[in-house]
């Protein structure tokens, strides 16, 4: 029997600071293999829930697992343990260096020096592992030695999401988080970032989409669950919903979910 655990779930999360409360009882989920579209307005609570998930901040009250496993993030040094990564919109790369060092920070492969302890990085070694990782992915971009600054914007959010999904995807159980991974993009860019997506859940990673893109959800993501003004009012997939909902949902002009469930 297929194991149905989410790959993330998120149950009764409250988020305060001070007098004001930011979530209210949020329940989230993501299967692997899934992209999840998280949906609302500016101020409804998506960039504080995704900061909950990658560990940036703490729960006021509810509880995270990921895959089953209960956990409590105190940071997204936490987070990235646990197989949860994050991509955020400003894409965290060092312009000045190539794309096999931005591909391998953190776990650079070292070469022993002549004193057997003095070590050196071992650049053509990280090449070769970054381009064989690039085949996994199915990613094609710039050669591994050409600085990022010298790419295209499409080519950066690329290498971005590589980066974490190579992280991610090795088991095919990790959780990957994006936000607005196409705010700055053009049409050709932004398409190679769908394709990269699809590619990633195609091979097991669960996937939660920030974004105020609609095509974008429409065209990459399963189920968009949708926060207003703290509160979770939709969870639907996307192929039993219209657009003119989501938009009401996003807005406030349509009643929450539940609601409507009720008087139906």
């Amino acid at each position: 029997m297929a194991d149905d655990t989410p790959a993330l779930r998120l149950t009764g999360i409250e988020m305060h600071y001070g007098y004001v409360r930011a979530l209210a009882g949020i329940d989230f989920h993501v299967n692997p293999g899934e992209v999840v579209g998280l949906l609302g307005d500016n101020g409804a609570g998506k960039s504080t829930l995704l900061k909950i998930m990658s560990g940036a901040h703490r729960p006021t009250a509810g509880t995270v697992e990921v895959h089953g496993r209960p956990v409590d993030f105190h940071q997204p040094r936490d987070a990235a343990a646990a197989g949860v990564q994050m991509v955020y919109q400003d894409l965290a790369l060092v312009d000045a260096q190539d794309i096999s060092t931005n591909l391998n920070i953190g776990r650079e492969i070292l070469r022993r020096g002549p004193l057997g302890w003095l070590g050196f990085v071992d650049h053509k070694a990280m090449r070769r592992r970054s381009e064989a990782e690039l085949d996994r992915l199915g990613v094609r971009t710039a050669p591994m030695t050409r600085p990022v600054e010298m790419l295209s914007g499409g080519q950066r959010q690329v290498v971005a999401l590589a980066r974490s999904a190579i992280r991610v995807s090795g088991e095919g159980r990790g959780v990957l988080l994006l936000d607005e991974p196409t705010a700055a993009l053009g049409y050709e860019q932004t398409k190679q970032v769908e394709a990269l997506i699809r590619r990633m859940a195609g091979q097991g990673v669960a996937i939660v989409l920030v974004t105020h893109n609609l095509p974008l959800c429409h065209e990459v993501a399963d189920r968009v669950t949708i926060l207003n003004r703290g509160a979770k009012v939709a969870d639907v997939r996307l192929d039993e919903t219209e657009n003119d909902h989501i938009v009401g949902w996003i807005t406030g002009a349509r009643a929450p979910q539940s609601q409507l469930k009720e008087t139906s």
